[in-house]
């Protein structure tokens, strides 16, 4: 398998993740936890390298490798949940909607790029996905975990880089807090998209329906 990369103003590049020759690296306590995965060699290093101006390396985790499981450190995910490189869970949805609606809350409006969903859902209210326990996209299943908690990386700019620290976290504690109930699992991030675990593995492509299902 080929991984292709194409920027602006940056050379295009194509390397093969996985192969002979090149090593499995241990990569100690990410995101408090210990995983593995291949090293994809000192072509994609370098590339990585010049285009970030800081040392790094791309790695690729492997079927055979042992995954992390979020319930270790969320106890909202079920100890069937497995992840490798994400925080703790490998889709995050947030809708048009939701952008939209904190739009109207800031003086300098954000883009989707501050909150990095790997879903966005058009064509729903705001804030809708918040109530989908289990949902269908293409033939997957998804089944809803929890709120994702926002920090301060949602205030970095991400076409400069430049950290505001302010906006549009603080706007978010303004009105989106957890229930007091919840202060243990939250503390004083506010909530904006939802978690999903897979509940049936399958494929999905850009413009699928979303589909709620009701048992």
């Amino acid at each position: 398998m080929c991984l292709g990369v194409g920027l602006e103003d940056a050379c295009n590049w194509e390397v093969c993740v996985c192969g002979a020759g090149v090593s499995v690296k241990d990569m100690s306590a990410l995101f408090g936890l210990d995983i593995q995965g291949r090293d994809c060699g000192d072509e994609a290093a370098q590339w990585i390298t010049t285009f970030l101006n800081t040392q790094a390396l791309l790695v690729h985790f492997e079927p055979d490798m042992a995954p992390r499981k979020p319930k270790d450190f969320m106890p909202l995910f079920p100890p069937t949940d497995e992840i490798a490189y994400p925080d703790c869970s490998p889709i995050m949805i947030l809708s048009e909607a939701s952008l939209e609606d904190l739009n109207t809350h800031l003086e300098k409006k954000v883009t989707i790029h501050n909150f990095r969903p790997n879903i966005l859902v058009a064509d729903c209210g705001a804030y809708e996905e918040d109530t989908w326990d289990e949902i269908l996209i293409g033939d997957a299943e998804m089944k809803g975990r929890m709120a994702c908690p926002r920090c301060i990386l949602t205030t970095v700019d991400p076409d400069t880089g430049i950290i505001d620290r302010k906006e549009p976290l603080e706007t978010l504690k303004s009105y989106r807090q957890c229930d007091p109930s919840e202060k243990h699992l939250y503390k004083s991030h506010p909530l904006f998209g939802w978690y999903f675990g897979i509940g049936k593995t399958g494929t999905i492509q850009v413009g699928d329906p979303v589909y709620k299902i009701i048992q």
